[in-house]
Order: structure tokens, then sequence, then C-alpha cells
């Protein structure tokens, strides 16, 4: 065997610099830091059948003390997309937590689930304290609007993968509902179709946003044609609505059949997917459309087709129910603008969406 002198003698000369993980780019003590940043923001959205907190291999959930008997857990995951591109640009962190929660727990919902707890993942190149905080700050207030619970998560520092400043976000909720509420259900010709308002955008189709803006010489920090009041970065970054809580009170007071989360492929591409086949969806294009999809149809050249496959077009959720009047009712007193949008009408063939936009409906 060699002496311990010997194998010495032939370390690589790069080694023996004894490089360590914060050489390498990972600083393990911001990580620990960032933790505890983040406990008391994950506590503000403790929910009943929470067990523990932060900082154990595992988050634990105790459905029985939720209250529910025969339960069906419901899970979703989900991203923010390349919004994340104009938060990064232009150093405003605080919305697309929000945005992540929403995108998870809109899906949940539309499945008649209570979102119960959620997780995220958070990777970038260089960890920065303060630009973490704001965004997991983001994600907790997305829980808190939601009522679930964020139970934990994983932040990985990651350079050589993103650029110093880039950040990537994922996120994971879980939810329930009593396997007899299962939605959607009983779908039938004549019901209606509601939709409730969007905020704007979403987190969809900020690629083609994106060059639409570059596009024009507008930068983010100036006034937004389309919103006074407001520069262009922020009014583009306005967080997705959640519709958690009043879509859960419809449905509790069974008014609710079928619901649908407007998101990548809009209307067309989304409410076919709790319906039947042998049914369509028949769209009037009435409802109120935020000014930023005409800004960007005219200023893009984009057709209304692709408009209404790319983006919500307005309606961030489409609900159909029997009863129009006492549904409008109760979601108006949550605090949702309600129109009536449409109606489901016997087709052939595989499940669709028809909508036929008047002349000049964007632009």
């Amino acid at each position: 065997m060699k002496s311990a002198d010997n194998q010495g003698a032939h370390i690589p000369r790069q080694a023996q610099n004894r490089l360590d993980y914060s050489a390498a780019g990972v600083d393990i003590a911001a990580g620990d830091a960032l933790v505890e940043l983040i406990k008391p923001l994950a506590q503000a959205t403790k929910r009943t059948g929470v067990i523990g907190g932060l900082g154990g291999f595992g988050a634990l959930f105790d459905l029985k003390a939720a209250g529910f008997r025969d339960p069906v857990l419901v899970s979703c995951t989900d991203g923010v997309g390349t919004k994340l591109k104009i938060a990064i640009d232009t150093g405003l962190h605080d919305t697309v937590g929000i945005d992540l929660v929403a995108m998870c727990v809109n899906d949940l919902v539309v499945q008649g689930a209570e979102p119960l707890f959620f997780l995220d993942y958070f990777a970038t190149g260089r960890l920065s304290g303060d630009r973490a905080q704001a965004v997991i700050a983001g994600i907790a207030s997305g829980c808190r609007e939601a009522g679930c619970a964020l139970v934990g998560g994983e932040t990985a520092e990651m350079p050589g993968m993103y650029a110093d400043k880039d950040y990537d976000l994922a996120g994971f909720a879980v939810g329930a509902t009593e396997r007899a509420d299962l939605l959607p259900r009983l779908v039938a010709v004549g019901d209606v179709i509601l939709g409730l308002a969007s905020t704007g955008l979403h987190s969809n189709g900020f690629s083609l946003v994106r060059r639409i803006i570059e596009t024009t010489r507008l930068r983010w920090a100036d006034p937004a044609p389309f919103a006074p009041g407001q520069t262009l970065g922020r009014a583009v970054l306005t967080p997705t609505r959640i519709y958690v809580r009043s879509v859960l009170k419809l449905h509790r007071a069974g008014l609710l059949k079928a619901a649908a989360h407007i998101t990548g492929g809009g209307l067309p591409g989304n409410l076919p997917r709790v319906l039947s086949d042998n049914m369509a969806a028949a769209l009037d294009a009435s409802w109120l459309v935020p000014p930023i999809f005409g800004w960007l149809a005219k200023t893009g050249g984009v057709e209304t087709a692709e408009m209404l496959r790319v983006f919500n077009c307005g309606v961030g959720m489409a609900l159909v129910v029997s009863d129009p009047d006492a549904a409008t009712r109760l979601l108006q007193a949550e605090g949702e603008t309600v129109s009536r949008i449409g109606v489901i009408e016997a087709a052939v063939g595989a499940a669709s969406t028809r909508i036929n936009p008047p002349a000049g409906w964007l632009h």
C-alpha cells in the first residue's frame, strides 16, 4: 500500500486549493437564512388538518381532522411560464407567487375539490434573500386567499444552469372532495354558461405578449397604453385571479354542474374538457373584454381566433349552471363580476366550443 505521503503527492493541484460549495457558487448559509424568513409566512397559512411545520422531510396532513368522510384526493402542478421573465426584467417579484398558486388551485376547484396544501419549487442561479422572500411572500398570500396551507417546498441554487438573477417556479397543490361531490356532473343541453371576469392576462401567452411589446418602443417603466396610472410592467404583471372561495361556495350550494379554468387554449380549448361528446358550448362573445387584449390584438396584428386560442380574453373561469339567476346572485355577493356568455347545445361528435364574435370585437 502507498503511504499517506505518497497518496497526497498524487492529489491534483486544483484539489489542493480546498474548494468548497460556496466557491462553486452555492451558498448554504443563504439557503438556511431564507428558510428562517419563510417560516412565519408559512405559519400564517396554517389550516385545520396540517400536522407539524416546516423542516421535516415531508409534510403531514390529516384528512379526518379536516372533516372529510369519503375523500378523493385531487392534485395539480403548474408554473408561471415566461411571465417570470418580465418579473426578472422589471425587478417586480411580489405577485408571481400569487400566479403560481392560482394556476394550481383554480385547476383543483373545477373538479369540486377544496385546496388543502401547497408546495413550491424555486430554482435560481444565485440565491438572493430579498428576491426569494418577495416571491415566497406572494405564494403565501395566494395560499391564504385560496384557504390552503403552504407546507413546504424546495429552494435550489443552480449556478451554470440559470444566470445569476434568473429563476423558475413550479407549484404543487393537493385538494380533496367527497366522492359524491366530484365535478363535472349532469351537464345537459340548455344549461347556461356563466363567465367570471379575469384580471387580465393571468399567466398564459406571455411569449406572444413579450414578442408584441418588443415590436414597440415601450419600456417596462413607461405608462401602460391600456391601463392609466400604471407602468407597463406592473400592468402586465397583474396577478391571476383566484376563484376558489366563490366557486366552492357555488358548488356547496348545489348550483354548479361544471367549471373550466380558462388557461392556455382559451375558451375554445378548455370548455370542451368538461363536456360530454355530442355537446357544444355556444358562446356569444358579449362579455366585457379588458383593454389589454384589444391593445395586444391591434399592436401585434393578432387575429381574433388566435387571441381566443392563446388568451382568456376576459373570462378566467367558465361555469355551467341550470339556474343562472341564483348562481349570479351568489357569485356577485362573493365579489365576482359575472356575465352570461353562452349555452350548452346538442352537437355531433366530440365536445366542442363555438364562438362567433362580431366583426372588430377585439380590434
